[in-house]
C-alpha cells in the first residue's frame, strides 16, 4: 500500500497548477539532440513512450513555451532528473533547474521548475563564461583557467560566502563533461553586471568566468529554492556534449504503470488547465 500511494503521489504532481513566475522570458532559440547506443537504465526503455509523455504534459500544464524555453529541452532536462534521482544522486527532489545556453543572453534563460506543483518559480537573465561567446554561448570546457561554462547535468550542493558573495556550489554528474566544475570554482552567484539595464547600455549582460551568474538580490532566493541536491541542467546544442552525454543518450523510460495512472487522472479531471498569474 505505502508504494501504491507512493505512485499515486508522483502522478498527482502533474497535476494542479497555478503558476507564479518571479521574471519572463525572452525569444526561444531552439537546441539539438543526438541518438547514441548507451545502455539502458530500465529494461522496458526502449523508446521512452511514458517519459515522453509525462514531459509533454508537464510542459504544456505550466505553459513552458510561453516563456521561452523549447519542448525538446525541457524533454532532456526532465529525462536526466528521473535518471539521477532513480540513480539516487538527487537529494532534494522535484526541484529541475535549467540553463538553457542555446538561447541568446538577452533572454531570460534561466528556469527554476517545481515539478511537485507544476510552478515555475524563478524565469530570469543567467551569464556565461566570458570565453564561451558574446551574446551566444558557443564555447565550453571542463579545464581550470579556461573562463568558460560547463555543459551538462550536474547537482546543486552546499553554500558559502566567498569573493563574489553568497555563493551556491555544483558537483557535475557528467565523467569529462562537468566533473571539473567543483575544483574549478564554478559556482551559482549573484552578480550587478546580470540585468537589463547592464544590457540596454552594452547591448550584451555581463558575462562570468564561467559560473552562471544570476542578478544580484534575486540570487538569495534562487539558492534558496536549488541548494542542497537539486537537479541543474546546463543546456546547447553543442554537438560534442550532444553525441558524448551518456544521460542524454541512455534508453530510459519510466514505469509504464504511470501511463495508466495518468490517463485516469485526466479522465478524471485531475489535470486542470494552467492559469498565468
Amino acid at each position: 500500500m505505502p508504494g501504491f500511494l507512493k505512485l499515486i503521489g508522483r502522478i498527482l504532481s502533474v497535476g494542479f497548477v497555478f503558476i507564479s513566475v518571479q521574471s519572463f522570458a525572452g525569444d526561444p532559440k531552439k537546441g539539438i539532440t543526438g541518438e547514441k547506443n548507451f545502455p539502458s537504465l530500465l529494461s522496458n526503455s526502449a523508446n521512452s513512450p511514458v517519459l515522453k509523455k509525462t514531459a509533454d504534459s508537464i510542459y504544456d500544464l505550466i505553459g513552458l513555451g510561453e516563456y521561452g524555453l523549447e519542448r525538446d529541452v525541457f524533454f532532456n532536462a526532465y529525462k536526466g532528473y528521473q535518471y539521477l534521482e532513480k540513480r539516487g544522486s538527487i537529494r532534494k527532489k522535484n526541484i529541475v533547474t535549467i540553463c538553457d545556453y542555446s538561447q541568446s543572453s538577452n533572454n531570460k534563460r534561466l528556469y527554476v521548475i517545481d515539478l511537485s506543483s507544476s510552478r515555475l518559480l524563478f524565469n530570469t537573465f543567467v551569464s556565461h563564461g566570458r570565453n564561451s561567446g558574446n551574446e551566444f554561448a558557443t564555447s565550453f570546457s571542463n579545464y581550470d583557467n579556461s573562463n568558460k561554462s560547463s555543459l551538462g547535468f550536474m547537482v546543486t550542493g552546499d553554500t558559502y560566502n566567498g569573493k563574489a558573495g553568497y555563493c551556491m556550489r555544483f558537483n557535475g554528474m557528467e565523467a569529462g563533461i562537468n566533473d571539473r566544475v567543483k575544483s574549478r570554482g564554478i559556482v551559482l552567484h549573484g552578480s550587478r553586471f546580470v540585468n537589463e539595464d547592464i544590457m540596454s547600455i552594452r547591448g550584451v549582460i555581463g558575462k562570468s568566468l564561467g559560473c552562471p551568474a544570476v542578478p544580484y538580490g534575486l540570487h538569495t532566493k534562487i539558492i534558496a529554492e536549488i541548494k542542497g541536491g537539486s537537479c541543474f541542467f546546463v543546456n546547447s546544442p553543442d554537438q560534442w556534449y550532444v553525441n558524448n552525454s551518456s544521460i542524454l543518450n541512455s534508453r530510459f523510460d519510466l514505469d509504464p504503470q504511470m501511463e495508466n495512472v495518468a490517463a485516469s487522472n485526466a479522465d478524471n479531471g485531475f489535470l486542470p488547465t494552467s492559469t498565468v498569474k
